[in-house]
């Protein structure tokens, strides 16, 4: 923590870094009046390079710490001007091609930064953090080609949801829609390369075993790893079917649950204990059951009474019950 008054800076305790003329306390231990290397580490190209080990002490620290704060504001507002100057440039109808090229990879330039700094927010969700810092520099690029300078809006503030945006549909529409683990994901890269290799190799198509066999692993790894990589994108059931049928969805052609194949097992369990009842019981359920017809029309087609055909019906449904229970 930077100190706060001469007071506080006399308990100051550590080693100082010079970082472009700023001093950085460190969290090195020393004595307060000792005196220190300045340690000389720049991060900045080399025509910025301002560093230059010297010793200094924790007087000297405090006292040019105040004109650090001013210099360090200077520069950024010296950065917001020119980012400012910029993008008016990039918006006038007279530059040329060539300047219009240039001005876009300087603001490119002043802002890979931010681009690195967004990506890093959304590291360890299954894609490479180098891929989302170019996701993040094409939704920059977004931001610069569509900024309007004469809205007055500060463009970070524009450009920021905009890098955002872009890597959030990078994960919607690149990145895999089921979470997959690790392993799968890195075999399924190796499937795909080693593939193509050996069907060029093999002159034919080659199966789990080859892949397989190549990568050390098992037939059903392979088969797990084809099995994976369905996941990596889904499909919208509300999206067309194509350019000559684009009135209908995916949707419209999926099947649906057949209750009729709840019943298939019962029927088939059915099967031989009707067929072990008297032929008139089998007539009456087929009747009944098969078409539909009431106790009245069996009735009338086997010219018996209605009470008759529902003591008929009512002692083949009991034995047909007691044979499905000696069978469960």
């Amino acid at each position: 923590m930077w100190p706060r008054s001469v007071t506080e800076a006399g308990r100051v305790r550590g080693t100082a870094l010079l970082l472009d003329g700023f001093y950085r306390p460190s969290p090195i231990g020393t004595a307060p009046s000792a005196r220190v290397a300045a340690i000389e580490r720049c991060r900045h190209p080399p025509d910025r390079r301002r560093c230059k080990g010297r010793l200094v002490t924790v007087g000297t620290v405090v006292s040019e710490w105040p004109t650090a704060v001013d210099g360090l504001a200077a520069q950024r507002r010296t950065d917001k001007a020119l980012v400012r100057e910029l993008l008016v440039e990039l918006a006038s109808s007279t530059t040329t091609h060539h300047r219009h090229v240039v001005v876009r990879e300087d603001l490119v330039g002043l802002h890979v930064s931010l681009a690195e700094h967004l990506a890093r927010r959304f590291r360890n969700r299954g894609e490479p953090l180098d891929d989302l810092v170019q996701v993040a520099l094409v939704g920059l690029l977004k931001a610069i080609d569509g900024f309007d300078p004469d809205r007055g809006v500060d463009f970070t503030s524009y450009a920021i949801p905009t890098m955002v945006g872009e890597i959030k549909r990078h994960f919607r529409d690149k990145g895999w829609s089921v979470r997959v683990p690790r392993r799968l994901k890195e075999m399924k890269l190796e499937v795909t390369r080693v593939a193509g290799r050996l069907t060029q190799e093999l002159g034919r198509s080659v199966t789990n075993a080859d892949l397989a066999d190549h990568l050390g692993v098992t037939e059903d790894e392979i088969r797990e790893c084809q099995a994976s990589a369905r996941a990596y994108s889904a499909l919208s059931l509300s999206a067309p079917l194509g350019v000559e049928d684009a009135d209908s969805t995916l949707a419209d052609v999926m099947g649906g649950a057949d209750k009729g194949m709840e019943s298939v097992e019962d029927r088939e369990s059915l099967r031989p204990l009707i067929e072990e009842l008297p032929s008139r019981q089998r007539s009456i359920i087929a009747m009944r059951f098969y078409g539909n017809m009431t106790q009245s029309q069996i009735a009338e087609r086997m010219g018996i009474s209605q009470m008759h055909v529902s003591r008929l019906l009512t002692r083949s449904l009991a034995q047909l019950r007691a044979g499905m229970l000696i069978d469960a």
